[in-house]
């Protein structure tokens, strides 16, 4: 039997009157919600009704923690000493599975945003303390991130589940690391083959790289960005291509 495969999504990314994505009808199509904690993004009412939704819907819940940064939607590179990043994750797990207690669901992994996200693929500290704020918090839930980072050595040390992610919707560069935001075609869209793209990284564990080479990447769940243009169709797409392939798709929490 073909294996399944996660297909995730950047939720709850609102913050007061500012809207931010279509959560609603993600939430018909991914089967893992990653939901902003309030860093870099999402306030407490957005928190609750993203989990609220969720599972009502049997998505999968987890916590998507960041540096603290609303202004930048904790897109900035930022320099936090380790023990204070660890008591900042700690914060915001506390945050969320509060939040999703009240509705009725549990938070079952956690996934580092933005600038933090790409930090931890290389800084080996930062890492660490992300990885033992979630041990300490709870080391029941997995850790979803960059295969061959490390975040993922951290998490083997922590004695922490990794889940390895690929992106349908980001460009990358021939390490297997993603293309800067800064830089043009980082981000793709809808009419870049995003569809036959994530069907690749599902069926191989293959992608074409900036410079047209082709690289493998491992790949236990697919993210599309909830706030990219044209999201909800990307991934009604990517669902869609799976589906027709016989691959299936499932949380992997």
């Amino acid at each position: 039997m073909t294996r399944s495969v996660d297909l995730n999504s950047d939720l709850g990314e609102a913050f007061g009157a500012w809207g931010m994505g279509d959560d609603a009808a993600m939430l018909r199509v991914v089967t893992s919600a990653n939901v902003a904690c309030g860093f870099h993004a999402g306030d407490p009412s957005t928190m609750l009704a993203t989990c609220r939704t969720a599972a009502e819907r049997g998505v999968a819940i987890g916590a998507h923690v960041s540096y603290r940064d609303l202004a930048g939607f904790g897109r900035r590179a930022m320099d936090v000493p380790a023990t204070e990043l660890r008591d900042e994750v700690l914060y915001q797990l506390a945050a969320l599975v509060g939040v999703a207690r009240v509705a009725g669901a549990e938070v079952r992994y956690v996934k580092p945003h933005g600038a933090l996200y790409n930090r931890i693929v290389t800084d080996a500290a930062q890492a660490a303390a992300v990885a033992e704020a979630v041990a300490l918090f709870d080391d029941g839930l997995a850790l979803l991130g960059l295969a061959g980072s490390a975040i993922e050595r951290a998490a083997a040390g922590a004695g922490l589940r990794f889940v390895r992610e690929a992106f349908v919707d980001r460009a990358y560069r021939p390490d297997g690391t993603l293309v800067p935001r800064t830089e043009p075609g980082a981000v793709l869209h809808g009419d870049d083959g995003i569809a036959e793209r994530a069907l690749r990284l599902a069926a191989e564990g293959r992608v074409t790289a900036s410079d047209g080479t082709d690289i493998a990447v491992e790949v236990d769940s697919l993210c599309v960005h909830g706030d990219t243009p044209g999201a909800v169709a990307m991934a009604e797409a990517v669902r869609a291509r799976l589906d027709a392939a016989g691959i299936p798709v499932a949380a992997f929490a």
